[in-house]
């Protein structure tokens, strides 16, 4: 006969001996149903894609806020800069950008005429993005403006 360790202790009446395997049945049915999730590939895959699906939401949230942050500092500073440009640049900023446009409408027309359809849709996306973010762009010319005036060669 085995030794019983003294966690276990013997029945002494029908009863507690009827409790006893009614508490083994229970465990051994909770042992059962682990194993079998363990086993059932196709639920833990489904569980872990949930998972990464959650995580991958999570951080592109956060990468959107990050952005927003960015982008309102960048905005931020692209006012600081345009604030302290002197009048006379921002005269002579004004005049090259509508030159600018205007050769930029030129090329435009061209452009029009000659280029593939998949090409022209590519530009336009990229023009749209330009629009919405005009004043981001804006700040960062003002800015490589600024730099160019502060360390051109020949300031004399």
């Amino acid at each position: 006969m085995s030794n019983l360790s003294d966690d276990e202790q013997t029945a002494a009446t029908p009863g507690e001996l009827r409790e006893q395997v009614e508490q083994t049945r229970a465990e051994l049915g909770e042992t059962v149903q682990a194993l079998a999730d363990k086993a059932d590939v196709k639920a833990r895959a489904k569980e872990k894609g949930t998972e990464v699906k959650e995580r991958t939401a999570e951080v592109a949230e956060q990468a959107v806020a990050k952005a927003g942050e960015l982008k309102a500092k960048a905005v931020g500073a692209a006012h600081s800069v345009q604030d302290k440009l002197p009048d006379a640049l921002k005269d002579k900023a004004g005049q090259a950008a509508g030159q600018v446009r205007d050769k930029a409408a030129q090329a435009g027309s061209v452009w029009e005429e000659r280029a593939p359809d998949s090409v022209r849709q590519h530009a336009a996306e990229g023009a749209r993005m330009a629009r919405n973010n005009r004043t981001l762009l804006l700040g960062f010319a003002g800015a490589a403006l600024i730099v160019w005036w502060v360390v051109r060669p020949g300031k004399g």
